[in-house]
Order: structure tokens, then sequence, then C-alpha cells
């Protein structure tokens, strides 16, 4: 695929698919988070890491893949700003973008990897999960731009998902096992109250899944290769584990809540190791 065609197939998906509402405030985006009552807490947590490490003051904030902006959390990243600006490929994310920001959001359709605003106007910036729908060919120059946008001083939060996590991969077959055990539970019940049988449900299952998009992501060493000693990042922790893990390893009669206490407090203490050996980073950068 061409440059150009990966960043059209980003946008169909978000625009066909991702940012579909399935019911009141839920997108078909959904697939890709882990929105049960027993992980919520920890969610919730995870989502506000973000707040620490941006300046909650200034005229713009660039909000650079905002989506519809679909956590309450979110929004509390543009707060002590005059504007959020919204910036998306996708113009169904930025119609509830606007419908949840008001007058203080300006919106956007624009690459990520091709701001089209001028240098030094923005007094904040926040990347959420969107740099790693980019070909590889645009990573650093996205990166470049992101900051060439920022005023001096000004600091930048880019949350993105590492290719590889040593933590997740350690956990592969528990993970596996579990799946298998409530899967087959789920299943079995499912045919059950539907009077079908379990081989029907795991088909009709497997047929409703949506499709997924392009996605290209690197790791701890990779990234500070690829940006080099003129770009220093520091790496701090989002959340360490995975959709996969949670699914499948908290469960709540597992004490699943009890264990995702115990592991937020671990990344509060350790945040940069849970950062680079985690799934999750939370990349922040500051121009001088």
């Amino acid at each position: 695929m061409t440059d150009n065609s990966i960043k059209e197939d980003v946008r169909h998906f978000y625009d066909q698919v991702g940012w579909q509402k399935i019911s009141s405030g839920v997108y078909q985006n959904a697939e890709f988070e882990d929105l049960r009552p027993v992980s919520r807490a920890y969610i919730h947590k995870c989502h506000l890491r973000v707040n620490r490490h941006i300046n909650h003051q200034g005229k713009y904030m660039l909000d650079a893949g905002s989506g519809p902006i679909q956590y309450p959390e979110y929004l509390t990243y543009s707060e002590g700003y005059q504007y959020r600006v919204c910036l998306d490929i996708s113009i169904v994310a930025l119609m509830d973008a606007r419908e949840r920001v008001g007058d203080h959001g300006l919106c956007v359709v624009a690459d990520v990897a091709n701001l089209p605003f001028a240098e030094g106007v923005m007094d904040g910036l926040v990347s959420l999960h969107t740099l790693h729908h980019l070909p590889e060919a645009d990573y650093l120059p996205a990166y470049h731009d992101l900051r060439r946008v920022l005023k001096s001083g000004a600091r930048a939060v880019v949350v993105n998902g590492w290719g590889s996590s040593s933590m997740m991969n350690t956990f592969r077959r528990p993970i596996l096992l579990m799946e298998r055990l409530t899967r087959r539970n789920e299943v079995v019940l499912s045919g059950e109250k539907s009077g079908q049988s379990t081989d029907k449900v795991e088909k009709k299952a497997e047929k409703g899944k949506p499709e997924h998009t392009f996605a290209y992501k690197l790791d701890a060493d990779g990234l500070r290769k690829m940006l080099g000693k003129d770009f220093p990042v520091e790496i701090f922790v989002w959340r360490s584990v995975s959709v996969r893990f949670l699914r499948a390893m908290i469960q709540p009669w597992l004490l699943g809540r009890f264990w995702l206490a115990v592991l937020y407090g671990l990344e509060e203490l350790f945040p940069r190791y849970y950062g680079e050996k985690g799934q999750y980073p939370l990349i922040t950068f500051t121009k001088k």
C-alpha cells in the first residue's frame, strides 16, 4: 500500500466503522478498549495521567488526532486553555467532538503528519493513539511537525502503544489460557440462553467482529533511535497492560479490582519502568 492509500484506509475505517455509535456515547471503536465495570476505576485513573504533564494555561491546545473526544476524562486536558484545536482525518469524529466541546473547540480536518498551522502557535499539545496509524515514513516528520507548532517552553504529550511489550510477552501463555476458559464459558452460556449450538454462537461472534485498520508501532529503543539525540523525550507509563490482558486476566470473580489497584500503585512508584516495559507509554517533550 502507498502512504496515501494507508491514510485513506484509516479515514475510511473511522468514518464507516470506528466512530459509528453502537449505543449512546459508545462507539464501535470500543472493541479496542475494556469498558467493563471491573476495569473502570483503573482506566479512569490512567486517562487522567495526561493532566500531570501538560501546562493548563494558554490560548490554544492542539488535540492531534482528537477523534470524537469519546471519554469524559479527555475533556479535562484542555481546562485552562481558551480553545481546544481538534484535528482529525475523520469528519465523522469531528462532528461529535464539536458537540462535546462547543465554542471551546476549533475543529480542523487534516493529516496529523502535515499540520496546517504556523510555527509556534500552540501552548500545549496532546495526541492519543494516533501516530501509530501513520506510515513508517511519516513517523519522524510527524514528531518534528508536532514540535514545530509548539510555542517555546510548551509541552506535548503523546500516548501510543508499543509494538512489543516485554511485560505483556511474559503473560502470553496465561492470557491464552484465560481466554480459552472465559470464552468457553461465554459461548456455553450464550448457547443455552439462545437455544443455539455453541458452534453457531462462535461463528456468529466471529462474523460480527469489526475490521481493523493500519497500525505501525515501535518500541522504546526504536523510538529513541528514530528521534535521535536532538529530539529528547521522556517516557512514563500511561497504562502498562493491554486490552487483551484486561479482558482475559481481570475478572470480578478473581478479585479483579483489587489487582488493578495494586498494579496502579506499582505504576505510580515506577512510572518510567512500566512506561518502557508495559504496553502504553506516555511520551513527553518540550520545545526549547
